[in-house]
Order: structure tokens, then sequence, then C-alpha cells
């Protein structure tokens, strides 16, 4: 059996197969055009047959250029996932996080770096609320909803609790020291979903069976309505866990004592094999106390 040719030289003729020139390879490859000829042509005397026809204006492939090039693609783009997800375990953490959530994550893992500069998190935000390991590469994700996820380890971090929020210079207290729905009417409603489910939600826990208003705005995420909201644009639906420290720092204000769970809850998940690294534990133990403090501050 003939031994395997180097990777260097099958990724010379995957740069060449790319460009169909020596001399635009020999640019990427940052050699000269005589080296990656030379390359070549040593990788077809050791194939036994030839991986390019020479035309005046380039290079074609052969037919068996051709069949050799889709393998080596797939070959090289394991290599490359073999070697991040190595990397990712020897080091940094990968989250996957809903934009709806990165307002309470974003600053608590920005402060966690600070505190613990080995402990290195990179968070991709994204509108979707799940995750799929086998498809995407990440270490862990904070999902929202009810996960269902097989072989994954899930841990709770709080529920979805929702109430109308707005930028306290909107809000203009009526005569009733206790506000109703009815002072929404004629204020702009801004809907973190296209259904208006949460406001609707919400509502009916008052006995509520329509809109307050006809004036509307819709949203595809929480945060793109939440942030809408602390400009002073409208009333919109919050969740009291994700915007806490917004409350607090009276970015926005919550008029109404009235909140409902939706029912779903925030998870922080990750797959049990292989076994999660101690840089994900400490990652999980130290989010979970970052949730349970959050808890602990809205029943104060």
């Amino acid at each position: 059996m003939k031994p395997l040719p180097s990777l260097d030289v099958l990724k010379t003729f995957l740069v060449v197969a790319q460009k169909l020139n020596f001399t635009r390879a020999a640019d990427v490859l940052n050699v000269t055009q005589g080296a990656v000829s030379r390359q070549i042509a040593g990788l077809e005397g050791h194939l036994g047959y030839a991986l390019f026809v020479r035309q005046a204006r380039g290079l074609a492939l052969t037919h068996h250029g051709a069949l050799l090039l889709a393998p080596l693609q797939q070959a090289f783009a394991h290599i490359d996932d073999a070697l991040a997800k190595g990397g990712a375990q020897s080091g940094t953490l990968r989250v996957k996080c809903p934009t709806c959530a990165m307002r309470w994550v974003l600053p608590r893992v920005i402060r966690l770096q600070n505190e613990r500069p080995e402990l290195v998190v990179e968070v991709t935000a994204s509108v979707s609320h799940g995750v799929e390991f086998d498809a995407e590469q990440f270490d862990a994700a904070i999902v929202f909803g009810k996960p269902s996820l097989k072989g994954a380890s899930v841990h709770h971090l709080f529920d979805e609790v929702l109430t109308p929020v707005c930028a306290p210079e909107l809000w203009k207290p009526g005569r009733n020291a206790r506000p109703t729905p009815d002072d929404l009417a004629g204020k702009m409603l801004l809907h973190p979903t296209r259904d208006r489910r949460d406001w609707l939600l919400w509502l009916g826990a008052y006995g509520y069976a329509g809109l307050p208003s006809a004036k509307a705005q819709h949203f595809d995420t929480l945060d793109l309505a939440m942030s809408s909201a602390m400009q002073g644009l409208g009333v919109t639906i919050g969740d009291v866990s994700l915007i806490e420290e917004d409350l607090r720092a009276r970015r926005v204000i919550a008029p109404f004592s009235l909140s409902v769970r939706s029912g779903a809850a925030y998870y922080l998940v990750y797959p049990e094999r292989p076994a999660p690294s101690p840089a994900l534990q400490q990652f999980a133990r130290w989010l979970e106390g970052e949730a349970a403090a959050t808890r602990e501050k809205l029943r104060a």
C-alpha cells in the first residue's frame, strides 16, 4: 500500500483546484509558482494519473482530479471541525444564547471574564430558542421554552414572568393609585411576538379578552421590543427576570403589580457526552448562582 501524500501537498491540490491557476494558487499559499507546480507534478506521479489539463489560459480538472476533489474537501472540513472542537475543549467555551436572554447573560459573562480571565467564554446570539449539538459547534447553550434534548444535561435558570414595562417618563399615573389595563388605552403597545400572545396572556389574567389600545408595533424578539420601550417609544411586555437590573436602575419601570408566568423558562444545557470539561462545569455552577441571585432579588 502506497504511503499517503502529505497534508500540505493535498492542501496545495485543493487550492489549485479552486483557483485553476498556479500563480494565483501560489499567492494564496505564500509560496512560489514553481513550488506549486512541483508539488502537483509530484502528487500526480505518486498517484499515477493526471489531475489537471494544462491549457493556454489556465488549468482544468481531469476526470480523476474531479473525482478526488469532493472527498478531499470533505476530509479537510472534518479535520477543521475536529481541531475547532479540540480547541474549544482546551479552554474556550462556546455558548449559544437567544437574543431575548442576551440582556441578562452578556453583562454577567463580561464580569466573569474580568474576574476570571483564565475562563474564556464566547457567547453567540441567535434568534433561535433551541440548539442541536450534533449540527452546531457549541459547548453549551441557554435555551428558552421546554427543552427535550436527549443525552443533554439540563439546568433550570428561571421561569419567564411577564409584566408591562416602559420608560419612566412615558407613564403618567391616573387618578387611580392602582392602575388597570384601562390606563393603557391610547398608548403604543410594543409586541415582542407577532401573535401578541404575551400581551394577551397578561391581559387575560386581568379578565380582559382584547387589547386596550389599537396602537401597536410588532417585533421579532423581546430584546428589540425592550430596547424600543427604553427609548420611550411605547409599553412592552417584559420578562422581570431578564430586566431585573434595568428595573433596579429605573431604566424602565413596571407600573402594574400583576405579573404572570407564561409556563416557559430559561435553561442551561450541554451534552452529557463527552463528559463536560472542568471549565464547563465551573461555568454551569457560576451561571446557576447568578440565576439564583436574580430570583432572590425579585423576591425581595
